[in-house]
């Protein structure tokens, strides 16, 4: 039984990585949509949540690195580079809290999704100030609040909307159930 879930998991895995590959043509090469909707983190997330936060932090750390390599965009340096360990925080942040949390549940996976992509900001902005002081450019107050929270406003808005969405579609097919946690039983004196 363990054996088919990983095997699951590791084809779910790839499917993630090939929709994180094709979303972002749907922006259609233009930077300024790419960057406001943030194609890309959309299936790691979801990957995350799904299949585990071992799962979630591959994909998402490879996924960049790998599409930066085959289509040069991102471009790899620095922001692929950096894409990588921001998309890889989310992926395991977001499914390592939602598998731990009591109940799995949307208000759960929202708990979830909100730590997921404070966290990965969070670690996106020291890749990008260890980046420009290797290359003696200021990463300034205002550049990380501008990438990592104005110009992507829809784009949180989207995952915020679309993840929970599809987890409970996911949920009503009988694909990805969500659980509450049973209590044991009381015992009486």
């Amino acid at each position: 039984m363990r054996e088919n879930k990983s095997l699951k998991n590791i084809v779910l895995s790839a499917m993630f990585m090939a929709i994180g590959f094709v979303l972002p043509f749907m922006t259609g090469h233009i930077p300024q949509i790419g960057n406001m909707l943030c194609p890309m983190h959309l299936p790691v997330f979801l990957c995350g949540l799904i299949c585990g936060w071992q799962y979630g932090l591959a994909v998402g750390f490879i996924l960049p690195l790998l599409r930066s390599l085959v289509f040069t965009m991102p471009p790899m340096y620095p922001t692929a580079v950096a894409m990588a360990f921001e998309l890889a925080t989310y992926g395991s942040v977001a499914g390592l809290l939602y598998s731990r949390s009591r109940w799995q549940c949307v208000l759960a996976l929202y708990k979830a999704l909100v730590a997921a992509m404070l966290a990965g900001r969070a670690v996106w902005a020291v890749v990008r100030v260890i980046q420009s002081s290797m290359a003696d450019s200021p990463f300034t107050w205002e550049m990380f609040l501008s990438g990592a929270f104005t110009t992507a406003i829809p784009g949180i808005i989207l995952q915020l909307i679309l993840i929970p969405a599809v987890m409970v579609a996911l949920d009503r097919a009988g694909m990805v159930r969500f659980r509450r946690e049973e209590r044991p039983a009381r015992q009486s004196a």
